[in-house]
């Protein structure tokens, strides 16, 4: 996204993934891609600042990685700093006009961060599904087997063998072994919650709990809170139960409905703080 100084949208871009972690340096490709879309009718000369904001931009230390962006961002004709910092930044600066607070994302994966500007400061699980992502898409997909499995004849088990195309809870085990993408059965949970499943209802609450245990687990239960990715940004029970605890306490929550506007409200900061 590129905006001129007063926040107006002047331009969109999109593209594939650009996780450098996943995608290594042909996720700088994709983000020069849509940021070539996004400058169609723009000199980029004039562009005074830009940030991107990447999941796993940590992987950005890798010297190749960070070279593969400089020359993007040369290739492109862009002649301004241009910062990467991680997307719970953009999150959390999409989310409103708090200049530090915290950020919960669950998506595919889970985090929580504190964040002030342009900094991420201290991090909680983000771990990767093996050994954490509590409370995302896929821990909710995992969950959702797991019972189904031991309970093949639930409403929940027949959903998950259906999805599965398993016959039986020997099928199911074998297509869980194969690592399949868990997380596309969190639709699947969250609409059977929604109807009153008991078994989808206990995993849906489950995942708030725990993604409000990850975000309390910074020790700043009082900061405003932006929640992001697909199962807080959407109206699903996982945010529904999240919010209602949040809202309890009286914490400020906010919504990272567009966190490339978070990328442009980073990218407009920084230049005010340099003019």
């Amino acid at each position: 996204m590129v905006t001129d100084l007063s926040g107006a949208v002047l331009g969109r871009g999109a593209a594939g993934p650009g996780n450098p972690s996943a995608a290594g340096v042909s996720a700088a490709r994709a983000v020069g891609s849509a940021l070539r879309s996004a400058l169609l009718r723009i000199d980029p000369a004039t562009v005074a600042a830009g940030v991107a904001g990447v999941a796993g931009c940590s992987a950005v230390a890798d010297p190749a990685v960070a070279d593969a962006f400089a020359r993007e961002w040369a290739a492109l004709g862009l002649t301004c700093e241009m910062s990467l910092v991680g997307d719970a930044a953009t999150a959390f600066a999409a989310g409103g006009d708090w200049r530090a607070g915290a950020v919960l994302i669950s998506g595919t994966g889970a985090v929580a961060a504190l964040v002030d500007d342009l900094d991420i400061g201290p991090v909680a699980d983000g771990l990767g599904w093996l050994l954490g992502d509590e409370g995302s898409g896929l821990w909710l997909g995992l969950q959702a087997t797991r019972r189904a499995v031991r309970g093949f004849d639930s409403a929940l088990g027949r959903k998950v063998a259906a999805h599965a195309g398993a016959a039986n809870a020997d099928e199911l085990v074998h297509w869980a072994q194969a690592l399949p993408p868990f997380g596309a059965l969190a639709p699947l949970v969250c609409e059977l919650a929604d109807a009153g499943d008991p078994d989808a209802s206990a995993i849906v609450a489950e995942a708030a709990g725990r993604l409000v245990s990850t975000l309390d687990s910074l020790g700043a239960p009082s900061a405003p809170v932006v929640l992001a990715g697909g199962l807080l940004v959407a109206d699903t029970p996982v945010r529904r139960g999240v919010l209602a605890t949040l809202e309890a306490r009286g914490t400020e929550v906010g919504t990272a409905r567009d966190p490339a506007l978070g990328a442009a409200r980073l990218a407009l900061r920084r230049y005010r703080r340099g003019t």
